[in-house]
């Protein structure tokens, strides 16, 4: 008990009132061993539970916020530089290397498939534009 002192002061007096009319003076109160009711103790176990989960709840989001802060500050300095995150790919890729018995799917940014889409089909367009003949201005029907 935490308040072992301040119990056992108020269990002097309430003695003390007892006793005095019969001119005893007890000199040390002294509460060694408390047993609680097994409701009483799954109760403060379950407040201790709910408070020990409280805390680890707060731990777990004050490190999802400085998380958030780090990659806010992270997206702001490749936001600044874009060859960082080719470099942080690059390495990424070194790092997953290093280990040998991985397979590697190498993803192309979509940005640049499509550039070869577009290329591709421009060149199709060229071919097909090369083969037929058109003649300017339309010839007019009569």
């Amino acid at each position: 008990m935490s308040e072992r002192d301040k119990i056992n002061q108020r269990l002097q007096e309430v003695i003390d009132q007892q006793t005095s009319q019969w001119g005893v003076k007890v000199t040390s109160v002294e509460v060694r061993d408390i047993q609680l009711p097994q409701t009483m103790q799954r109760a403060m176990a379950k407040q201790a539970e709910a408070e020990r989960e409280k805390r680890a709840k707060i731990i777990h989001a004050e490190g999802e916020f400085s998380a958030s802060q780090q990659l806010a500050a992270a997206a702001q300095v490749i936001h600044s530089q874009p060859a960082t995150l080719q470099l942080r790919y690059l390495q990424t890729l070194t790092e997953i290397a290093a280990e040998k018995n991985s397979t590697i799917v190498f993803p192309l940014p979509i940005d640049l498939i499509q550039m070869l889409l577009e290329g591709r089909s421009s060149t199709n367009r060229n071919d097909a534009t090369e083969n037929r003949k058109v003649s300017w201005p339309p010839p007019v029907a009569a």
